[in-house]
C-alpha cells in the first residue's frame, strides 16, 4: 500500500533516531528482544495520561494502540479518501469498511450538500 508522504517522514525520523532492532522490528526491548506485551500495555498506559486531556484519559479514546487502527481509517474517511480506497488500506471489504466506519464520518454533511447541488446542476460545488 502507498504510504502518504508525512508518514513517510514520520517513519524516516524514527529510523533515523532509533533504526531498527536486529531482525528489522521497529521496536524492541533494552535488551534488543521483542517488547513484551505487558511493557506495551503499561508504555501505553502512561503515554495516554501523558497525551491526552484527563477527561479523555478516563474515557475509551485510543483505550489500546490498535485503536489508532480505527482512527487512522476514521480520518482517511473523514477527508474524502474514496471507501474503496480506504477498505484497500486497511484489508476490509467495502462493506465491512461501511458497516464498522459509516458511523465515524463526522462533519462532512455541508461540503457534501455542496457536492451534490453541483452534482444536480446548482453551483460549481464550492462554498461560498
Amino acid at each position: 500500500m502507498p504510504i502518504p508522504p508525512p508518514l513517510v517522514r514520520l517513519l524516516r525520523e524514527h529510523l533515523k533516531e532509533f533504526g531498527t532492532a536486529k531482525d528489522g522490528r521497529l521496536f524492541a526491548s533494552e535488551r534488543g528482544n521483542v517488547v513484551a506485551a505487558s511493557s506495551y500495555s503499561r508504555v501505553w498506559k502512561q503515554t495516554r495520561e501523558l497525551a491526552l486531556l484527563p477527561e479523555q484519559v478516563s474515557s475509551v479514546l485510543a483505550f489500546r494502540p490498535y485503536d489508532l487502527r480505527h482512527a487512522g481509517v476514521s480520518q482517511w474517511l473523514n477527508s474524502g479518501v474514496p471507501a474503496p480506497e480506504v477498505a484497500a488500506r486497511a484489508g476490509h471489504s467495502v462493506d465491512v469498511l461501511l458497516k464498522i466506519y459509516a458511523k465515524c464520518i463526522d462533519g462532512q454533511e455541508q461540503e457534501m450538500n455542496y457536492r451534490i447541488s453541483a452534482g444536480l446542476g446548482e453551483g460549481d460545488g464550492t462554498k461560498d
